[in-house]
């Protein structure tokens, strides 16, 4: 049977207006974003069909980069065409772009935000439970048969092999056992100065751009598994290989990820500021998002000429499955790192029922929690945050 499909343009500006809302509201890392889109844009507006959303989560999954911009950018496409893609997607990013910058410019100056650690205690697990509760409505979306779990299944096994092995590479060859010199990074962020390539403030400027840029571009360009699984090697370059970011750092970077709004590879950004300032945020978010743009606006032209092809269809039920099985493998990945005490469990579990049981926002539900873990981390002061 021929896929339903939609064939009316939606003005640029009206893509512009809603990504930019996206972006400013849509909370909970890439998965969160994307049931959002498919609750807005498919049961909402009307703009895209159940076929298209699951073809666009399908295909995106299938690509290196970001999960929940790829999809933003294919769903673009689909209704403004090229310019609309380029528009959306960058609407996307904007609002997230502007915040974090902000944060990153108030970390440097401030020497750290001591309220970020309480607000990430108690955002992080509402953030695992908006991961969860819009990864079961993807499976109602798009999860047809036994042999899409069966691919699930061995994707989710898969998942946990490579994050296995690159633990064991962490704890062979990373800080376990070499000394690491980050004595002076330490020092530059105190000073409210910005970090280059490790304390090395004899970087020319322009270099250390180009370096961000190329790390990012590569990241972006050859991680797959969604904005959740790029974490993993952006810890390997960053903390590991550069030295860019000792480990504490990082952790504070992937907070402001899942704490903002929008892409959880926003992360960039704040990275970015805190080696290069201003003009690092800018060169990192660019290299991260940009082979995005490229490889989507590539596929999505050939995947639309041909959708009604039996074995394109065969290729998209089966990567589904397979993206399912990824994402709920990189949850249970930043569940260890959002849930160590009971406190952080209620308030995963807590959510949960409360995303199952009331219709509430996300933007909502994550100021809840961010007051639970204001009021709730002075009166615990619990010692597993952002400790590996």
């Amino acid at each position: 049977m021929e896929p339903e499909k939609t064939n009316h343009r939606v003005p640029i500006r009206d893509l512009v207006r809603y990504y930019l809302r996206l972006g400013l509201l849509g909370f909970g890392g890439p998965v969160a974003l994307v049931g959002q889109m498919e609750r807005e844009m498919v049961g909402g507006k009307g703009w895209v069909t159940k076929e298209e959303m699951r073809e666009g989560i399908a295909v995106c999954q299938s690509l290196p980069g970001p999960l929940a911009i790829q999809v933003g950018i294919w769903l673009s496409y689909l209704r403004g065409g090229f310019w609309g893609a380029w528009a959306g997607g960058w609407a996307f990013i904007l609002p997230n772009f502007i915040i974090v910058a902000a944060l990153g410019a108030l970390y440097v100056h401030f020497g750290g935000l001591p309220w970020v650690t309480a607000i990430f205690y108690g955002v992080s697990p509402a953030v695992i439970a908006l991961i969860l509760h819009s990864c079961y409505r993807l499976t109602k979306l798009g999860m047809d048969d036994w042999l899409q779990w069966a691919l699930a299944a061995v994707a989710f096994a898969v998942t946990w092999i490579f994050l296995a092995s690159g633990a064991v590479g962490i704890l062979y060859y990373g800080s376990l056992f070499r000394a690491r010199a980050s004595a002076s990074t330490t020092s530059s962020l105190l000073l409210g100065l910005p970090l280059l390539a490790g304390g090395g403030g004899d970087v020319p400027l322009g270099a250390m751009l180009g370096k961000l840029f190329t790390f990012f571009l590569k990241a972006g360009s050859l991680t797959f598994g969604s904005g959740l699984v790029i974490v993993p090697f952006l810890e390997k370059g960053l903390v590991q290989q550069t030295g860019w970011l000792n480990e504490r750092e990082f952790l504070v970077a992937v907070a402001m990820g899942m704490m903002s709004p929008g892409p959880v590879v926003i992360t960039a950004t704040f990275v970015g500021y805190l080696v290069a300032g201003f003009w690092g945020a800018l060169v990192a978010t660019i290299g991260i998002f940009l082979p995005s743009f490229l490889l989507v606006l590539i596929v999505a032209p050939v995947l639309v000429r041909y959708r009604t092809n039996l074995n394109v269809q065969g290729f998209i039920k089966g990567a589904y499955g397979a993206a399912i099985g990824t994402i709920l493998g990189a949850c249970v990945l930043l569940g260890r790192i959002a849930v160590g005490d009971w406190l952080t469990a209620l308030v995963t579990l807590v959510s949960l029922v409360v995303l199952f049981r009331w219709k509430v926002s996300n933007p909502l539900l994550i100021a809840a929690a961010a007051a639970i873990g204001l009021i709730a981390f002075p009166l615990l002061q619990p010692t597993w945050v952002f400790v590996k």
